[in-house]
Formats: structure tokens, C-alpha cells, sequence
């Protein structure tokens, strides 16, 4: 499967600087060295109370997992949107089992039993 993204040819010469950049390109490459060394792996924010279900729903497995934690609802939404738009997955936490993407704190429920 591969996503759908906007052709480039669509987009104007003075707009392909701006859309050609990934301003927050550390943050991703943040996630995917995490991914390297941690067979578990739960990206999060504060307040959200998900990310803290899926910690944990490994904990009571016995699970060992890295965090990685991202603001708030009120700070570094756009480091987060960076991450959504590159992983694909609209919310939060987003886990990861063996570096697959399995999806948030539901789809890690379902995957532990």
C-alpha cells in the first residue's frame, strides 16, 4: 500500500521551496533512531491520556518500551503534525513493535490480548 500524496508537478515554482523542506526534520529522525534500538516503541504528548494507556498496557505485560514525549496540546503541535505526516497515523501515541507502526493504545490492546 502507499499513500497518495499531491503531485509536484501541481505545485507552483515560487511554493516548492517552502514544500520541499521539512523544517522539522529532526524530530522524525529523532523517532526513527529510537526505532532502531527498541523493539517497543510509544511516541506521545502530555495531557493525552492514550499514550499513558499504552505505557501502561506494556507495563503490565512486563514490556520493556521507550517514550518519547512530545508537548502538550498547547506546544509543539507542529513537531507532532511533522511526525503525523510522515508516519502516516492521524493521533497519538504512536506505537511501534519490532519498527512496524501497529497503529495507537487500541491497536496495541488488541495486539497483547
Amino acid at each position: 500500500m502507499t499513500r497518495k500524496i499531491f503531485d509536484v508537478n501541481n505545485i507552483a515554482e515560487s511554493a516548492k521551496a517552502e514544500v520541499g523542506g521539512r523544517p522539522h526534520q529532526w524530530i522524525i529522525d529523532e523517532v526513527e533512531q529510537a526505532l532502531q534500538s527498541n523493539d517497543y516503541l510509544v511516541v506521545g504528548m502530555k495531557q493525552n491520556p492514550f499514550p499513558k494507556q499504552a505505557k501502561k498496557l506494556l507495563e503490565a505485560k512486563g514490556i520493556e518500551y521507550k517514550y518519547l514525549e512530545y508537548g502538550s496540546y498547547f506546544g509543539q503541535w507542529q513537531e507532532r503534525l511533522a511526525l503525523k505526516m510522515y508516519f502516516g497515523w492521524p493521533t497519538f501515541p504512536m506505537v511501534f513493535v519490532k519498527g512496524q507502526l501497529i497503529g495507537g493504545a487500541k491497536e496495541l490492546k488488541e495486539l497483547l490480548g
